[in-house]
């Protein structure tokens, strides 16, 4: 059980996750609990929470306000860090805001703090360990002492991260638009924005702004917007101001959906609907996917087959070809016919007609040559002619 509850956590971490009481106000997310930014995002909010941990070359576009404050290296942030308790700042991250720090101030080298700082407690300048690296270091040297009581109160301390707001690597997060390559999840919270993601879940949430995913479960919600999936669930009572647009739409006769409803494959009203766990989608692809292994295995018995076939049919001396190879040898044919005919349309290729210049300046020079020889033949030959004149001449006289 407990393998299985760590595969869950792990899992939990690639998803987009909004726990219950979060709010999008207009210029901050605030969170009762902890914060978990991946690297590479771009964050348009302003971040409250209780521990804030921000991955590398991320760009937060508000103030950074929380008990414990974690930022990687090559990080922006646009606003104010406000810590309550240490904060560790990486390097090359850079703050347009003020830094203060009521507890111990651990602060990476080339560091832009624009507007200052101010820090209660010890500081040292030194590049921070990231998170993991840290940990594994630690529980190495725990395991190393042979203390195995302090590595199981890590674990521990590990574990109190509970439902924590996880905005997964190279996402999206602004008043305009939340967009992540990844599954959505929102329990009890006010989000606002226009979500674009993979997979989306939302309990208990009012959402301002149009939702598109490809399978969608929308669980007492209200949805200020339209919905555009491929597998859509409308279910205890869940309302939509907008239209629902999918491939199979399931609802309940208790929601209400003040737009068109448009379903390709269909659309099913119930009393009751049950969510499943894979979506016909997912059902569909892993039915292809299987299918197209059993093609691959009937390939390779014929490959084999028909080797055997050839290998016993030279050794008889007979020429034997397939009905594939000698259509493959068709299609050759072919188009080489066809890349004969187009260069004859052009006049050959770069090289042919380079080659014809040449002759052709060739032919020109030998016939200026000889048009030269007979003109100087033709002068030698008056000449002549001349003089046998003028030799005539003077015998008659």
């Amino acid at each position: 059980m407990d393998e299985v509850k760590d595969e869950e956590k792990e899992f939990a971490y690639n998803k987009l996750i909004i726990p219950p009481n979060t709010k999008f106000e207009e210029r901050n997310i605030v969170v009762e609990k902890d914060i978990v930014v991946g690297a590479g995002c771009n964050i348009g909010y302003g971040l409250m929470g209780r521990k804030v941990i921000v991955g590398e070359k991320t760009t937060v576009g508000g103030d950074v306000v929380g008990d414990e404050i974690r930022l990687d290296s090559w990080n922006t942030v646009k606003g104010n860090v406000i810590c309550k308790g240490d904060a560790y700042i990486g390097e090359f991250t850079t703050i347009e805001g003020r830094l203060t720090v009521f507890g111990d101030l651990e602060i990476g080298r080339n560091v832009k703090l624009k507007s200052g700082f101010e820090a209660k407690g010890l500081i040292t300048i030194q590049d921070p360990l990231p998170v993991l690296i840290f940990l594994f270091l630690y529980l190495l040297e725990l395991l190393r002492l042979g203390r195995l009581e302090d590595a199981e109160k890590l674990f521990e301390v590990v574990d109190k991260i509970e439902s924590p707001l996880v905005i997964p690597e190279n996402s999206n997060v602004n008043l305009e638009v939340i967009q992540s390559n990844s599954d959505f999840e929102a329990i009890g919270s006010r989000i606002l924005g226009n979500i674009r993601v993979k997979n989306l879940k939302a309990e208990g949430c009012e959402i301002f702004g149009s939702i598109r995913a490809k399978k969608i479960s929308v669980d007492g919600c209200r949805v200020h917007g339209s919905i555009e999936g491929t597998d859509i669930y409308l279910i205890n009572g869940s309302e939509v101001y907008g239209a629902v647009k999918g491939e199979r739409i399931f609802m309940e006769d208790n929601c209400s959906v003040e737009s068109s409803i448009i379903g390709k494959s269909g659309v099913w009203i119930k009393r009751q609907i049950e969510l499943p766990d894979r979506s016909i989608t997912q059902i569909l692809e892993d039915a292809e996917r299987k299918a197209r292994e059993v093609v691959g295995k009937i390939a390779k018995v014929e490959v084999v087959e028909g080797e055997s076939e050839r290998k016993s049919v030279g050794e008889s001396g007979e020429s034997w070809e397939s009905d594939e190879t000698k259509f493959e040898k068709a299609k050759v044919k072919r188009k080489r016919s066809k890349a004969k005919r187009a260069k004859r349309k052009r006049g050959g290729t770069g090289s042919r007609r380079k080659k014809r210049k040449r002759r052709k300046s060739k032919v020109r020079r030998s016939r200026k040559v000889k048009d030269k020889k007979k003109k100087k033949e033709k002068k030698g030959s008056g000449e002549k002619k001349e003089e046998k004149t003028k030799t005539k001449g003077k015998t008659k006289k």
